[in-house]
């Protein structure tokens, strides 16, 4: 399920840098979370 969010995230950040840079920002910091929270889970044994 996570691993289905983050290529979600990781397809409408390319797109949003090809079509909309204004919006590429935005999904590119729900990316930068999305990593972050995988990060943490990885390190807590989930």
């Amino acid at each position: 399920m996570l691993l289905t969010i983050g290529l979600v995230l990781v397809v409408l950040w390319l797109l949003g840098i090809i079509a909309f840079p204004v919006l590429g920002s935005f999904i590119h910091l729900l990316l930068v979370v999305a990593i972050v929270v995988v990060l943490v889970r990885i390190i807590r044994g989930e």
